[in-house]
């Protein structure tokens, strides 16, 4: 007998809903402090989950959401850089 496996899930900081964790993208804050999108999902760090929508990303900002998450303020360029980002898929 074959044993599904289980899905993790996770919420999205921007929109608040909780979906799977292969539809959402990590926003890592590394042992080294820099913040950088995880396309991986495996990068060591503090995570945080967004949708890939430069929407859910605006407002995970705007809401100190993403702040919160990292426990660290977010720089403007660093949220220019994540903007880019996600903007051109990879």
């Amino acid at each position: 007998m074959v044993r599904k496996r289980k899905i993790p899930h996770r919420m999205c900081l921007g929109c608040r809903e909780i979906k799977d964790k292969r539809d959402l993208i990590r926003i890592v804050r590394t042992p080294e402090g820099e913040i950088e999108l995880d396309n991986t999902g495996k990068r060591a760090g503090r995570g945080a989950y967004i949708c890939p929508d430069i929407d859910c990303l605006l407002r995970a900002i705007n809401t100190k959401g993403l702040e919160k998450s990292l426990r660290r303020k977010i720089p403007e360029d660093i949220v220019d850089l994540l903007k880019d980002q996600l903007e051109r898929p990879d």
